[in-house]
């Protein structure tokens, strides 16, 4: 035989009933396995420790006792080899006797043990190799958010230096006029200044909405309701070289959306088709339904669910594929310098995130871009939105007895909103901080609206103040001044019933309509 092989017959001793055994049969293969020779005659406690003993022992008093059958693997520690063995009892039993079939495995189990080592060995040098990996993507990661930070700073200085130099040079001339006495030429530069003013918030608000900071009113809406308005401006302002057509969904699903800034994300969606179209071409504004699976929801970075959609596409040039990863950060442009600031696209990016939805780019060189907003679906009627006040800088008509509280810690914007409710025949009170606006309102004995900035010194936000007012007096209503910046203070952009928002900077129109819209 192959396999080493002996009898082994159980004694009585010292240490109880069939507690050692004898070798009474070995084959010559047995010293090749086991490396022992001469075993037979040979007891078990006289060549093993007694803790080896006892365990070899009771192993094959088990397979005499039972009848049944072992197989098992085992050292042998006086050799220092590995046995994978098989016992059975010779009958009759009364002869207590046990044969053992074995052979040496040692060297599968070194190579197991060896391998283990190496899989043990493996997993931390995949764990050395992986910490140097995110050690150097965090390195790209930061080097790439420099490179975005110095991009987006270098935009923003072209940007409101050419604001700034309009504004200031706008403001020396009407000092230089009003000095000479030719007032009557201060209107154009108060025209410019006023232009430029425009534009620089306009510009901040894009970058906000890139950021996802802009204050939002969502209100419920059928996007298939926008569209006829919307295509007669789309025409207007990309010109009569382009065709402009809308395809409307059936069925369309509403959706909770600020519709003035989901109009002004579709206008620049097609100015940027405009200007893809330079010899003309056609801009589609098509609206849809879209069921996101879960599959897909985990690709786009998307909640799994329904979705109404709007898709602007063109028949332009193109974007170059290794371009289309850049499109929505903040001041890329394929435009030259002066022709466009690169935040149109970054903005209808924010404005969809904000929107708790996302926007898709497709696009393929000499045969047009489309891109896709993916809107939320509304669980209920879309509905008109409150119609305001024209905002016509007018004195309202409801200004009899009214009293305002004016919380702002900004001195200059205080005094304008003060004047501004002076000139509507408003009684107003002011407040630097929000425990002075409080302490103030608690000696009131009326107030009809409350105009708060959003970010307040002294402990309390225009929120907290806002809601610590409606304590003291339920169904106060409120206006809020922010600047984007405080936009996490309002419920991230979110407001609700007798509350209005007004952002700076504002004209003054615009706060004397907020202020109607209000009281009215």
């Amino acid at each position: 035989m192959d396999d080493g092989f002996c009898v082994i017959e159980f004694l009585d001793g010292p240490e109880g009933p069939l507690s050692d055994y004898i070798h009474i049969f070995a084959n010559p293969a047995y010293e090749r396995h086991a490396g022992i020779s001469d075993v037979v005659g040979q007891r078990l406690r006289q060549m093993v420790s007694p803790t080896a003993a006892d365990d070899w022992a009771a192993r094959y008093r088990q397979v005499l006792e039972s009848g049944t059958p072992i197989r098992f693997e085992r050292e042998l520690e006086e050799t220092g080899r590995f046995l994978s063995l098989s016992s059975y009892r010779i009958e009759p039993a009364e002869q207590r006797r046990v044969a053992v079939m074995f052979q040496d495995v040692s060297g599968r189990r070194r190579a197991e043990m060896e391998l283990r080592e190496l899989n043990r060995t493996l997993e931390t040098r995949v764990a050395d190799e992986q910490a140097r990996f995110m050690e150097a993507e965090e390195i790209l990661r930061q080097s790439q958010k420099m490179e975005a930070v110095g991009q987006l700073t270098g935009g923003l200085a072209h940007d409101f230096n050419n604001l700034l130099a309009g504004i200031s040079g706008s403001l020396e001339m009407i000092g230089t006029r009003l000095a000479q006495g030719r007032a009557g030429e201060v209107d154009k530069y108060l025209s410019a200044a006023q232009g430029a003013t425009r534009r620089a918030a306009s510009l901040t608000h894009r970058l906000l909405a890139f950021a996802r900071r802009q204050t939002l009113d969502p209100r419920p809406l059928d996007m298939n309701e926008l569209l006829t308005d919307l295509v007669e401006l789309v025409q207007r302002t990309v010109g009569p070289g382009i065709e402009v057509e809308a395809v409307a969904a059936a069925g369309l699903w509403p959706t909770l959306v600020d519709t003035n800034q989901l109009e002004n994300a579709i206008l620049n969606l097609c100015i940027n088709a405009r200007d893809a179209m330079e010899g003309g071409g056609r801009i589609t504004i098509e609206t849809g339904n879209k069921w996101i699976d879960a599959a897909t929801a985990r690709q786009r970075d998307l909640e799994e669910g329904q979705y109404a959609t709007v898709c602007v596409s063109d028949t332009g040039t193109g974007i170059p594929r290794e371009l289309l990863d850049k499109v929505f950060d903040p001041f890329f442009t394929t435009k030259p310098i002066g022709e466009g600031t690169g935040l149109g696209l970054s903005m209808v990016y924010g404005f969809a995130r904000q929107s708790n939805g996302h926007v898709r780019i497709y696009s393929e060189e000499g045969r047009g871009t489309m891109v896709c907003l993916y809107l939320p679906r509304y669980r209920g009627d879309a509905q008109d939105e409150e119609a305001e006040v024209p905002a016509n800088g007018a004195a309202v008509s409801i200004a009899d007895g009214r009293h305002i509280l004016v919380i702002d810690d900004e001195a200059l914007v205080r005094m304008l909103v003060v004047d501004a409710l002076e000139d509507m025949g408003i009684a107003s009170a002011e407040a630097g901080t929000g425990p002075e606006g409080l302490a103030l309102l608690e000696r009131m004995e009326r107030i009809d609206l409350l105009i708060t900035d959003v970010g307040l010194p002294g402990g309390l936000n225009g929120r907290e103040v806002a809601d610590r007012a409606r304590e003291m007096r339920p169904g106060l209503k409120v206006l809020f001044i922010t600047g984007y910046a405080e936009n996490a203070a309002l419920n991230h952009g979110h407001i609700g019933p007798g509350t209005r928002v007004l952002t700076k900077p504002f004209s003054v129109a615009d706060l004397k309509s907020r202020i109607d819209s209000l009281l009215d």
